[in-house]
Formats: structure tokens, C-alpha cells, sequence
């Protein structure tokens, strides 16, 4: 009876090292991962980062986008927006963000962009993140405060700035964003100067464009539309060689007679490097199926935006071109930090 007695008490001590080691090994987010599958993805709410303020051209998308996401995957999607140094010190927050599958960041052009104007970045978008997918692309657009700019067109436009040189400024969402950039490439190819007014987002320098405190931007078309239609600010021209989506009415910088001028404005979903591939998976394919909703689609259309069909390495790979073309731009240009 005594070692019927040890027996069974042996057999509990050694059936409870075995459960306290099976909740051990289930408790690592990596082998739970790996052994509930990633239908268990997400179990708690998704956060993006948004490295711009409220009321930009990131935000436009980002806030539709992770409606659609949190209906779709029954978690809240929440956008964090981290604005400054030109969309630079959101990015730099989200590369150190623990790569669990739920951190994410949403960037723009600016980060193919900035490797050429901020020399000691502490992040570097090709080898810090994983490419998940493109979320939307829009045409740059001329748009003004009516009034403090009497030109209806790109043409008297051109002809205002010559006749005035370093009278007009532009607002921009930051140094060495595609604002910044834009502008830039507008005064190298039309001849004129303008005094460039960085801001920390695009959403500062739009209110400071309808209040009258600078005279125009070269925004992206998704941050202005709301305020075009409106008629707060007026557009002039859309930087492409074709009509946007939705703004029909709004001519091209080849119908403004500055043909060459063409700028576009694209936003894409990161994750941290060593998120686990089956999350990034579970996220491209939701993203996928967001971007193709009845909803999104009649909202992109809305705020003239086109969505290409790119995700992972070809996503990651359209990228990399951007950042070799915006080098290019900027040395040309001679576009310096101010």
C-alpha cells in the first residue's frame, strides 16, 4: 500500500512538470504560432503607425483602411500617428517596434525619398522592414489659397511666380517629403522661385494653406480633395498626364503647358523585420481583400487614388526603384534640408 502510495504521487508530481512544461513551451508567441496555426492571428488589437499628424494624405488612407481591416478581422486595427522630421522619426519608431505581427507601419514616397536627404538615418526601409503591400497611389496636385493667388490655371500661375520671384511660399508636409520634393522639381522646370515652408505634416500645412498663411503646395491630391471640393483651396493642376479619378475637371500639368512636371504620391503597409511570415501572409491577404472591397474602392475613387496590384517582393522591389529615381531627383533638383 505504501509504494502503491509513492507510485501515485510520483505519477502526479511527474503529470504536473508535464503540464507546467506544456503550458511553458505553448506560451512562446512563436511555437503557439506554429502550433494553433495562423487562423489564431490577430487574438488582441493591431497597431500602425502612421509617421505623420492627423488630417495628411497617410491619414486619408490609413483611417479607412484599418476601419475595413477591424471589421474584417474582428480586431481593432488603431492607428498611431508619430509625426515629425518629415514622416523619418515615425519610421524610425516602427523599425524598433517588437516584430509580434502586431506592429505595423504605414509609410509613403517620403521614405523613398528621405535615404537621399537625411544622411544619418537611424533606420533603413529596405532592411528594416517587410514589405507587405501598396495601398494606393495619387497625382500630385497645384493647389492654392484663392485669395492670395489670383491665377485660374497652371499657365497664369507660371507667369504670376516669374513676374514675382520669392514674393509666393508653398507649404509642405516636412523636409524631404514629396511636397518638398515637388516643389522643388516645380521651380526647376518652370524657372521660378518660391520660399519653401516645411511643416510637420501635410494636415498643418493644409490649414495654414486655407487660413492664408502660405500662398500654395504641392500636395497630394488625397489630402487636398476634401478641400478642393469644398472650395477652401482651388487646384490648378494635377502633376500627371492623365485626368485623376473623381477630379475630371482638374487639367494636367500637360494641359498647364509644364509637361514634364509629373509627381505621385504612393502610401504602402511595412511590417517590422522578423514579424513571422504566416502573419505577414494572414495581413497581405487581408490587405488584398480590404483594397478590393465595395468600400475602399468608392472611397480611393473619391480622393482621385488608383490602387496597383503589388504586394511582397514586387511591392519591395517597386520600392527600391523609387528610392534610386528619388536620388536622382533630388541631385538634380539640388533640394537641400532648410
Amino acid at each position: 500500500m505504501a509504494l502503491d502510495s509513492s507510485l501515485r504521487g510520483l505519477s502526479r508530481r511527474r503529470l504536473l512538470q508535464c503540464t507546467a512544461g506544456t503550458a511553458a513551451i505553448l506560451g512562446s508567441p512563436l511555437i503557439a504560432q506554429n502550433v494553433f496555426g495562423q487562423n489564431s492571428w490577430p487574438n488582441r488589437p493591431v497597431n500602425i503607425i502612421v509617421p505623420f499628424p492627423v488630417g495628411g494624405g497617410t491619414d486619408a488612407f490609413a483611417r479607412p483602411l484599418s476601419a475595413v481591416l477591424s471589421k474584417n478581422l474582428g480586431k481593432q486595427v488603431l492607428i498611431d500617428n508619430k509625426g515629425g522630421a518629415g514622416g523619418t522619426l515615425g519610421a524610425s519608431l516602427a523599425a524598433k517596434a517588437a516584430p509580434d505581427g502586431y506592429n505595423f507601419f504605414m509609410g509613403a514616397v517620403h521614405h523613398a525619398i528621405a535615404p537621399s536627404m537625411y544622411p544619418k538615418l537611424d533606420y533603413n526601409i529596405e532592411t528594416d522592414f517587410i514589405p507587405v503591400g501598396l495601398i494606393g497611389s495619387v497625382p500630385q496636385v497645384v493647389v492654392v489659397n484663392p485669395q492670395r493667388i489670383a491665377a485660374t490655371n497652371l499657365k497664369e500661375l507660371v507667369e504670376l511666380l516669374r513676374k514675382n520671384p520669392g514674393k509666393f511660399n508653398y507649404g509642405s508636409a516636412g523636409n524631404g517629403t514629396s511636397h518638398h520634393l515637388a516643389g522643388e522639381l516645380f521651380k526647376l522646370q518652370t524657372k521660378t522661385f518660391i520660399t519653401h515652408i516645411p511643416y510637420r505634416g501635410a494636415g498643418p500645412a493644409l490649414q495654414d494653406l486655407i487660413a492664408g498663411q502660405v500662398d500654395l503646395m504641392f500636395d497630394g491630391l488625397a489630402s487636398s480633395a476634401t478641400h478642393i471640393k469644398s472650395g477652401r483651396i482651388k487646384a490648378l493642376a494635377v502633376a500627371s498626364t492623365k485626368r485623376a479619378p473623381g477630379f475630371a475637371d482638374v487639367p494636367t500639368s500637360v494641359d498647364g503647358g509644364v509637361p514634364a512636371y509629373q509627381v505621385a504620391t504612393w502610401y504602402g503597409l511595412w511590417a517590422p523585420k522578423g514579424t513571422p511570415k504566416e502573419m505577414i501572409d494572414r495581413m497581405r491577404a487581408e490587405l488584398s481583400k480590404a483594397l478590393t472591397s465595395e468600400d475602399l474602392v468608392k472611397i480611393w475613387n473619391g480622393i482621385g487614388a488608383e490602387t496597383p496590384d503589388l504586394y511582397g517582393d514586387a511591392f519591395g522591389k517597386f520600392v527600391n526603384l523609387e528610392i534610386k529615381r528619388w536620388a536622382e531627383v533630388v541631385k538634380g533638383s539640388g533640394a537641400k534640408l532648410d
